[in-house]
């Protein structure tokens, strides 16, 4: 999953699968088929990974919306962390899949939509726990509540990606916590 998540689909050779699995180009191919379904098996584990590890930190709060604040806050520590990439690997998987791949293409979409379902689970549980304000807002509503974090998560861990200040990652990250805050009832 690493080799992938750090160079990205198109840029691993064989040579790079080979190495980092020491496994010989027969085996590889007898083990996992070819590097398409190697590729798809390291985004299921990636995104099972990370779902996991974003609902431990959820259940570790005392609501929903905490949970998802904190989330965000810990996104804030990438640069002090040394992961493959800090950039997430299902959306440069999405920027790099295209016609040629529409089985990865779909598989990417797929692990995004779960994703985008379980923060629309923990707004939605947040609703109905009357946690959130003005809850008949349409820009309240847990789909689109959902999507817009969604969208947040990829642009802070795509800013994560570029060189720069962790103090800088922090404060957005800080920023996107407390607008997550401010829908608190």
């Amino acid at each position: 999953m690493t080799l992938f998540w750090e160079k990205g689909f198109h840029a691993t050779s064989l040579k790079d699968i080979e190495h980092a699995l020491d496994m010989r180009p027969g085996s590889i191919y007898a083990a996992f088929g070819n590097k398409e379904s190697l590729y798809s098996q390291a985004l299921d584990l990636y995104a099972g990974t990370m779902g996991k590890d974003f609902l431990d930190n959820l259940r570790g709060q005392q609501t929903p919306i905490e949970g998802l604040a904190e989330y965000l806050r810990e996104l804030g520590k990438l640069r002090d962390t040394n992961p493959p990439s800090r950039a997430c690997m299902l959306v440069k998987g999405l920027l790099e899949a295209g016609a040629e791949t529409p089985a990865l293409q779909q598989k990417i979409e797929t692990r995004l939509a779960d994703m985008e379902a379980i923060f629309r689970q923990a707004f939605a549980e947040a609703k109905a726990a009357g946690q959130i304000r003005d809850p008949d807002d349409p820009a309240h509503q847990p789909d689109r509540l959902a999507r817009r974090l969604q969208c947040e998560v990829m642009g802070l861990r795509a800013f994560a990606q570029r060189s720069g200040d962790r103090q800088e990652l922090q404060q957005l990250a800080g920023d996107l916590a407390d607008t997550v805050l401010s829908l608190q009832a």
